[in-house]
């Protein structure tokens, strides 16, 4: 009979911890988001998926440890939570082993708020809420503390990362960390001025082209973003999460809150908005 190897027996009777994850990374919370396959193996997409979320958490990690050394407690909402796979994996990593620290996952979607209910329960991630409101709801919910220290938005579509910007100011947040997506207002703007912009400004050649207006739509709005954040006193890192080869949606906006507004940010805001021929998006940017 041939020998059996050391621990043969035991990986045979048990799923095997892949060496990718973090140390005390639940399994079945991987499974659940689709990140692990069902039998706990790792394909192409969901490696890549896991980059991601490892890498973001690295950003949010520092910023949650500095809040909870400040002041003992620290509370995060996710905006745009969807599957709330963010606010799982912060939970998982961070804040399981504290024993304080609540995660809300602000969602529009019901189904995806009950499903994130009853995975938490089944977890017994008992500090997580998640909340079926709007971010008009959110901002005066009785559900949420009146200030949450770290605000997240990952991958929320077009306005949504501008709602939660709102919120976050709302909220008096001390970080915000944003990774911005599929940002389409202030191109479809461009889109309908378009032959008004031409007699207007040169700078109108930069987004003549459909392509261009899709591209420079985009970055303009994440740079509009930037100076109303600076001009509500936060200061500003703004970085690639992963290499371009994992995902095209790849912009990380970090800010801190500080108190001291950017003092011409708002004049910047103003001046952009008219040059541009973007004024009717003055309530969203310049408020």
């Amino acid at each position: 009979m041939a020998k059996r190897k050391p621990g043969a027996a035991a990986a045979a009777g048990a799923p095997a911890v892949h060496p990718e994850l973090r140390p005390g990374q639940s399994v079945e919370l991987l499974k659940e988001l689709h990140i692990l396959t069902r039998d706990g193996q790792l394909n192409q997409d969901s490696r890549r998926k896991l980059k991601q979320v490892y890498h973001l958490y690295q950003f949010i990690e520092p910023l949650l440890a500095e809040v909870l050394a400040g002041r003992g407690d620290v509370s995060l909402a996710d905006h745009g939570a969807g599957k709330s796979y963010l606010g799982f994996i912060l939970y998982d990593l961070f804040l399981k082993a504290q024993d304080v620290g609540t995660v809300y996952g602000i969602e529009t979607r019901s189904e995806l708020v009950e499903h994130s209910r009853e995975l938490a329960g089944r977890l017994g991630f008992g500090r997580m809420n998640f909340l079926d409101v709007s971010v008009e709801e959110s901002t005066r919910s009785e559900q949420l503390p009146e200030r949450i220290d770290v605000v997240t938005a990952l991958h929320a579509c077009n306005t949504a990362t501008d709602d939660a910007i709102q919120f976050a100011l709302a909220k008096q947040a001390q970080f915000v960390v944003l990774v911005p997506c599929c940002q389409a207002e202030v191109a479809s703007v461009l889109r309908k001025n378009k032959n008004a912009s031409f007699g207007l400004t040169p700078l109108s050649e930069i987004w003549r082209h459909p392509i261009h207006t899709r591209e420079f739509g985009s970055q303009l709005t994440n740079a509009l973003r930037c100076l109303q954040l600076e001009a509500h006193g936060y200061q500003l890192t703004v970085t690639e999460l992963v290499g371009w080869e994992h995902s095209m949606k790849n912009e990380l906006i970090i800010a801190r809150r500080t108190g001291t507004p950017r003092k011409n940010a708002m004049e910047r805001i103003e001046a952009i908005l008219a040059e541009l021929n973007l004024s009717e998006l003055r309530s969203r940017f310049a408020c």
